[in-house]
């Protein structure tokens, strides 16, 4: 079953009863002149077994400790975010799998020819599905891409990576005046940043559920990133990512601001279809096939990773 992402931008309290989260506005709780029958009726409640991601974009709201706890048991990811409305922060459970023990150890002692084995099949992945996004709505000569993922080697040691994403960009979003790929440079670098935020919690959520360490990462290293693992297996999947937001751009324009209805259609990413091992399946229980197939190749039963194909 796919698991819901709930977004709270306005002042809310969220608490915990009988296995629900309980949703009041205080707007309506503190409002004395209404009557408690219909403070009742604008109490909504959410099973939290059907919770995946929890957004909270407002400094009013109240959340118990009790609520926090019961979200990471049932592995779910809460973000948090600043006064613009962006993503800075990230809660994970600690544990979310009975075998973690023993899958953190594989993973700590996978080989320096193997991680850089997952890199190049990872890479592969991600300039495919770049050279799709660029064929199938921008109808650009794609033969290129291709062929640099045909010479992709273990490690990416020539960093095709870099090449195709120059290309990539020039071709995606090259018709912007200057734009270029970069956290604080011009629309739509502001709903990339958004989408890819959304899109990594995704993936974090994944990893710890398949008992791995998110920190711990095949090709990122940055010793003041917790979620380096995360940062590396999402690749194949931000042209999802990129296509939603092109198709953004497309009917609002190029200066497109991050408005409410824009994080609602960002906060779809979740759900995106994908393809992988040949079956259509929702982004979020994609991207548990792909830290499942990891895991076996950190623990030598597999020696490919699945990614989806778009």
């Amino acid at each position: 079953m796919i698991k819901k992402t709930l977004y709270f931008g306005n002042p809310a309290y969220l608490s915990l009863k009988n296995a629900q989260m309980v949703i009041k506005l205080p707007e309506v709780e503190n409002n004395d002149t209404l009557p408690d029958s219909f403070k009742a009726k604008n109490t909504i409640t959410k099973p939290i077994e059907d919770i995946g991601i929890v957004v909270l974009d407002n400094k009013q709201i109240t959340i118990t400790s009790g609520l926090l706890e019961a979200l990471l048991e049932n592995n779910s990811a809460v973000i948090t975010c600043d006064s613009k409305g962006m993503p800075t922060g990230l809660m994970l459970p600690l544990y979310g799998n009975t075998t973690q023990n023993e899958r953190f150890r594989a993973q700590i002692e996978a080989s320096l020819p193997l991680k850089k084995q997952l890199w190049q099949q990872t890479i592969q992945h991600k300039i495919a599905n770049q050279a799709t996004v660029l064929k199938d709505i921008v109808n650009v000569e794609t033969g290129c891409m291709h062929t640099w993922v045909r010479e992709v080697r273990s490690g990416d040691p020539d960093n095709l990576e870099g090449r195709a994403a120059a290309y990539y960009w020039k071709n995606l979003f090259g018709h912007i005046p200057g734009f270029n790929r970069e956290r604080t440079g011009v629309p739509p670098n502001n709903l990339l940043n958004y989408g890819y935020a959304i899109l990594r919690a995704v993936i974090a959520r994944a990893l710890v559920s398949s008992g791995l360490l998110p920190t711990l990462g095949i090709h990122h290293h940055n010793r003041y990133n917790a979620y380096c693992l995360a940062d590396d297996i999402m690749e194949p999947y931000r042209p999802y990512v990129d296509k939603l937001v092109l198709e953004i751009v497309n009917r609002y324009g190029e200066n497109v601001e991050l408005t409410r209805d824009i994080k609602a259609e960002l906060l779809t990413i979740p759900t995106i279809d994908v393809t992988i091992q040949g079956k259509r399946s929702p982004l979020m229980i994609a991207a548990t096939q792909t830290t499942a197939s990891l895991h076996k190749c950190f623990a030598g039963e597999h020696r490919r990773m699945h990614y989806p194909e778009m």
